[in-house]
């Protein structure tokens, strides 16, 4: 699992790859402290290379989504494959985030 957050016109993109587990939940919740810390922003995350997310992913992306709110950005999810957007339709997800 890896996150890389980039700055591109402005927004804070972070691409994330791999798989997001209950094992690697912990260090992709520290990597994202960056963007929880500057919520005021646009932000992306782009799912291209992300192959996997449970439940434990999905209350990551959920907290950023949450801090994002309050803090006046605005958060958009893209690029997901056929499986996780499986996981954000089962799970009532893709009713809660801006994905394209």
């Amino acid at each position: 699992m890896n996150l890389e957050i980039k700055e591109k016109d402005g927004i804070l993109i972070g691409y994330l790859s791999g798989y997001i587990d209950t094992v690697t939940s912990d260090q992709v919740g520290k990597e994202m402290e960056p963007l929880l810390e500057q919520a005021n922003r646009n932000i992306e995350i782009d799912c291209s290379q992300l192959e996997y997310i449970s439940s434990s992913g999905l209350r990551l992306l959920l907290s950023l989504r949450k801090q994002v709110a309050a803090d006046g950005g605005s958060l958009v999810i893209k690029n997901i494959n056929d499986e996780i957007r499986k996981v954000f339709t089962l799970t009532g997800f893709f009713k809660l985030f801006d994905i394209r």
